[in-house]
């Protein structure tokens, strides 16, 4: 049984699913995932739509359906008796699943563990007491396990599995109708709703704010769950940004520098050597609870797996036009501070470890299964 309760989720259980059904092709998978998990042969009995809410109070307003959902799959687990189950980051719910599962005598895998280092260290206490075998896609994760006595694999990170060099710049730039001479902008606000409605319009101000004084293009990387025509309406109806969809990976490579939505696009962004800028708003109920529990100075990736500031971060109230036009504009500006950037970036690169985590998981689930 495996549990993914978000779209990222789906994202990298699928390749787990991949190669669990590679190692051992009679193998059953069911549980909750998405398009990307039922494509690769799992049942799907509960879609990764229906759990995917984001902040404290979307949760809130979405909590009857998440414990009806919970109950649902509560009644699945008794009935298959799977023999281990696999949650996927998602920790509110799935630490809840946990209880369940180790009552039940089941083996629990915990796979993209919760950020125990990031927000509610006592977590850790409760995943020793219900969690088998913990695998991190951070090696600085390690460390915090081991000490608290929680098995744990340092397995390397699946972004890795499907990041690679996108081709020519000459060859992007032709394809997109991009001027070559021109420096280029890239935004990337995101794949969540929320997240774009309220950081795409920041984005795009400031962008132009950038392209008058540096003769810049902008283009926006956007989501392929989007629309181009919701997208544009973001745009004032002018067509001076050129929007790029499944091309995403081309963009973040070939872009001069990036504004880029707190989350694993960073990471992405950070894989290509593209320098950024971090930005992130969300609502004020859910950033002052936030505030109250995150216990790290840094909320991007990049500056997390670091473990120091290596691109500047705007957050909430500081995430504002101005500010960001000034971020980007020292980058386009500043040549050594530029490189700097890129050189801090190519070594958080090698700390994401090598490609592999997908099967790396599928084994230690064959080993731990009785």
């Amino acid at each position: 049984m495996m549990i993914a309760g978000e779209v990222s989720g789906d994202m990298h259980g699928s390749g787990v699913v991949r190669e669990l059904k590679r190692l051992n092709p009679g193998i059953h998978l069911f549980g909750v995932g998405g398009r990307m998990m039922e494509s690769e042969g799992m049942e799907i009995n509960h879609h990764v739509d229906s759990l995917s809410v984001m902040g404290f109070a979307e949760v809130i307003r979405h909590l009857p359906d998440i414990r009806r959902i919970e109950r649902s799959l509560g009644q699945l687990l008794e009935e298959r008796r799977p023999e281990i189950v696999v949650l996927i980051d998602y920790p509110g719910f799935n630490l809840r699943f946990a209880r369940r599962v180790k009552k039940a005598g089941i083996p629990v895998l915990y796979y993209i563990s919760p950020q125990v280092w990031a927000w509610k260290p006592g977590r850790v206490k409760k995943i020793r007491s219900l969690v088998d075998q913990v695998n991190v896609v951070f090696r600085f994760e390690v460390e915090i396990y081991e000490n608290a006595g929680v098995p744990v694999r340092f397995v390397g990170h699946p972004l890795l599995e499907r990041l690679a060099p996108t081709g020519s710049r000459e060859d992007f730039f032709a394809r997109h109708r991009l001027d070559p001479d021109r420096k280029v902008v890239g935004l990337f606000p995101g794949s969540r709703v929320q997240e774009v409605k309220r950081i795409l319009p920041t984005m795009v101000a400031a962008a132009r704010k950038i392209r008058e004084s540096h003769d810049a293009r902008i283009a926006l990387g956007a989501s392929s769950g989007f629309t181009p025509e919701w997208i544009r309406s973001f745009l004032g109806g002018a067509d001076d940004i050129t929007i790029i969809q499944n091309a995403t990976y081309g963009l973040m490579e070939h872009a001069d520098v990036a504004m880029v939505t707190s989350g694993t696009a960073t990471l992405e962004t950070a894989w290509y050597g593209t320098p950024m800028v971090i930005v992130y708003r969300t609502s004020p109920v859910t950033y002052l609870l936030g505030r109250m529990l995150v216990n790290i100075p840094h909320i991007g990736l990049v500056n997390i797996v670091r473990g120091r500031k290596v691109v500047p971060e705007l957050i909430q109230g500081g995430c504002t036009v101005s500010a960001l036009t000034a971020a980007v504009r020292e980058i386009l500006t500043d040549t050594r501070y530029a490189q700097t950037m890129r050189e801090e970036l190519s070594k958080v690169k090698q700390q994401l470890g090598a490609p592999g985590a997908s099967e790396n998981v599928a084994r230690n689930i064959i080993a731990l299964a009785p």
